[in-house]
């Protein structure tokens, strides 16, 4: 397990940090940050998805991105905001390691490399939130659903992984009925199997020749800022 941030800071750096890293298990729905609240730590995802969501009015609530293995769940808080608008939970499952918030804001002051890298990432992330955006207005729910699948396959490291239809349906924006047509259709093509809450990606070619143009969009950016 590894998290592409941590994984490319200097030794020197790496050194000064990982005292403070605390190695924790995040269950389904656990919560990570909420709306307007002070960060008490950021999380760096070793296998686990965070999702982070908005609530409207109505109660409804929307994905707006998410975060994984090469990422940060808390990057308002290192770039000088106090709270997030919205809230943050886990969607798949896993491992992460997070720090003290006071740590790390103290450590991204001080350290150019650290600061440099955490804005290349928070690009990378303000262009996954643009493209899922754009992706979801021009794009059907089988593509979508392709792309999401590809991105979680990439960060979780393994070929099967917990995800409830109600988190996908609303990542996608659309109603569970959806999801469940659009995972038929993939499971029916034989790209993956999706039981009881589980997904397994049985033809990740295949995945990717479903997936629109978005996935590659998205991983061609991260891949670009954030050393892989």
């Amino acid at each position: 397990m590894r998290n592409r941030l941590l994984d490319a800071l200097s030794t020197e750096i790496r050194a000064e940090l990982d005292p403070h890293l605390e190695q924790v298990t995040l269950g389904v729905r656990d919560t990570v940050a909420m709306p307007e609240e002070p960060f008490d730590y950021v999380y760096f995802p070793l296998n686990c998805i965070v999702s982070v969501v908005n609530e409207m009015t109505d109660g409804s609530t929307v994905e707006s991105g998410t975060i994984g293995n090469e990422g940060v769940a808390g990057l308002p808080a290192l770039l000088d905001a106090v709270a997030s608008e919205s809230k943050m939970y886990t969607q798949v499952p896993g491992e992460a390691l997070r720090v003290p918030v006071d740590v790390i804001i103290a450590l991204v002051e001080r350290e150019r490399e650290l600061r440099r890298l955490i804005n290349r990432y928070a690009q990378a992330y303000i262009s996954q939130v643009a493209q899922g955006a754009a992706c979801n207005r021009v794009h059907g729910i089988e593509q979508r659903c392709a792309r999401w699948l590809l991105m979680t396959h990439d960060r979780v490291d393994r070929d099967e992984f917990s995800l409830k239809q109600e988190f996908l349906a609303e990542m996608l924006g659309v109603r569970r009925a959806g999801v469940s047509v659009a995972a038929s259709t993939l499971q029916s093509a034989g790209l993956i199997r999706y039981s009881r809450g589980t997904i397994q990606v049985l033809d990740r070619v295949g995945l990717e020749s479903v997936a629109c143009e978005c996935y590659g969009i998205i991983r061609q950016q991260f891949d670009r800022l954030v050393p892989a």
